[in-house]
This record gives structure tokens, sequence and C-alpha cells, in this order.
């Protein structure tokens, strides 16, 4: 089906005001346009709690910001949030992580990961899995008591959280009970159906997504790494259960699907769903697009149905 009636408006808006191709940007210019645009967004829910903190890494350290929507949370997300690994903040994710804490009950836990090309591939791998970690060990600290760890994250975040799944599952590493990976980057490859069909070039372009991995993995044997490539790992098995979404009208749909595909005949549980008429980018786009809303609340579903909780033991809306 054509994309919906809301996201074509959207389309139509950036199509008047004429916005240079990202393609055609340097990253700093592409930060600047981000900002504005997040300069407009409405603040999100109250939470209970709010936290800013940085977390140590390798040369340097990251902001996480904790998100508890209430005293006692279901769960703890630590959420990668997309933008290609080049773009993208805590404040850009400010109001979908609020938004995700208050409809699924669960702490959210904003990972602002160091964005290439001043950090290439693989430090954005190696801040997501020290942000796992950091978050397992503090997680009485963070939010009150023990409770299940979940990794999610849309685009390239869904790309580091498929590798920190795997990386948990395969070595000495916490435990993970889901993994929500929303139209993620799995694979290098450009010649896919999905990539060439024009229909799919939208918010986001074949050309742009070579522009990301240009500035992410410019060594091109890299990118063939299950690290920035999961799709490519070699064994899937053993890994969490997983939640899968594509969005019908999106280059990645194609790689996404795959790797949806790929861990169910790895034999893992997996939750998968194609949203129709949307748009790669749409799941952000909170209080904008139907679409986003209906993707929220597949992702709280699926969470309640994971952990066997209650929604209406929480604000849902």
């Amino acid at each position: 089906m054509a994309l919906d009636d809301a996201s074509a408006a959207v389309l139509a808006e950036l199509n008047r005001i004429r916005l240079k191709p990202l393609q055609e940007q340097t990253p700093a210019e592409a930060r600047e346009q981000a900002a504005a645009a997040r300069a407009q967004r409405p603040p999100g829910p109250e939470m209970a709690s709010v936290r800013n903190i940085r977390v140590k890494a390798a040369g340097g350290s990251f902001p996480v910001r904790v998100l508890l929507p209430t005293e006692h949370p279901h769960a703890a997300i630590v959420y990668y949030h997309g933008g290609g690994w080049v773009l993208g903040s805590i404040e850009d994710h400010d109001l979908l992580g609020r938004t995700l804490a208050q409809r699924t009950g669960c702490a959210v836990i904003l990972v602002g990961y160091r964005l290439a090309p001043e950090y290439r591939y693989p430090t954005a791998v190696e801040d997501a899995w020290t942000a796992l970690v950091w978050a397992d060990g503090h997680l009485a600290d963070l939010v009150g008591e023990r409770v299940p760890l979940i990794v999610g994250g849309e685009s390239a975040g869904g790309n580091l959280a498929a590798v920190v799944a795997r990386r948990a599952a395969q070595g000495d590493g916490p435990q993970v009970a889901l993994q929500v990976l929303i139209y993620p980057v799995t694979d290098c490859d450009p010649g896919t159906l999905s990539y060439v069909d024009p229909e799919n070039q939208a918010l986001l372009t074949a050309e742009s997504m070579a522009w990301f991995w240009d500035h992410y993995a410019p060594e091109v044997d890299a990118r063939a790494h299950p690290d920035a490539s999961p799709l490519r790992a070699p064994n899937l098995s053993g890994l969490p259960p997983a939640v899968v979404m594509t969005a019908e009208h999106d280059p990645l749909r194609d790689e996404g699907e795959l790797y949806a595909t790929r861990l169910m005949k790895a034999q893992v549980p997996v939750r998968f769903r194609r949203f129709d008429g949307q748009m790669h980018g749409f799941f952000t786009m909170v209080g904008v697009l139907p679409g986003c809303d209906q993707a929220i609340d597949y992702f709280a579903e699926s969470v309640a149905e994971q952990l066997g909780i209650d929604r209406s033991a929480h604000v849902s809306a």
C-alpha cells in the first residue's frame, strides 16, 4: 500500500521547506538541523524521577538518562537511539523515551553512545555494551530492585541492540529478557529489493544510508563483521526472545525481516510485525504519526506478553 496520509503530509512539508539532502550535508549541519526539529517538540510525560549520569568508557565517557515512570517499574529497557551512528542524542529521544516508559511501565535508560565520524566503528558498539553491563550492575540503585533487563532501539540503535543481545547470550554477559528491534540495520548490503525500490526513498534513502556507513565504518571490510552487520553472524541460536518491527516503505525493510527469519530458524522466539503504509523513522514521531502510536502500543504489548505483566496496572496512554 502507499504511504499513509499522515506520513505523506510530513514528506510534503519537508519538500516544501526544501531541506538540503542529508548526503549533501556535513555531520555538523545535519546535527544542527536535528536540534532545530527537536526544539519544536512538546515535552514528554512527567516521570517519577529522571537521572542524568555519565558512564566511563574506554577513552572517555558518554551520558545516560534514566527515566522512571513509577517507583516500581516492571523492567528496565536499555534503549539505543537511531541516527545512523552519526546523528541522534538523548535529548532528541527524550520524548520517545518518556512515552515508552509511560506506556510500558518500565524504566527506560537512554544511552548517548559516542557518534561517528568523531568516533568510528566499533566505538558505538563498545559504548552500547558498556552501557548494558553498567545498567545490569547498577539496577538496584537505578530502579530500586532487581528487574528484568530489556534492550531495544530503532535503526542504528536497533543494530546496536541486536549486537549486544548476541554478545550477552554468547558470552558471559548480562541476562537479557527481550530484544526489541525497530527497523534495525542488520546488514551492509545496499542491493536488496527494499533498498533499490523507488517507493522506499522517503526520510531515509539509499544515498543517505551510504552517507551513514561512510562516516561510521569507512573501511568496507569492517562492515561485514557481525558487530556491524549482525545478519552475518554465523550462529544466532540461544539469543533472547525478539520483537522485530519493520516499515513497509523503508530501504532497511528486507534486512530487518531477514534477520527476524534467521532468528526464527535458530529457534529464537520472535514476535514480528511489518507496519504497512509507514516509512523509516515513523517510530520516533510521537504525536505526529498515528503509526507511531500503534507501534509504541505494539512495543508495550510485546513487553507485557513477554514478562507476563498486566498492562492495566499502569498508565497506558
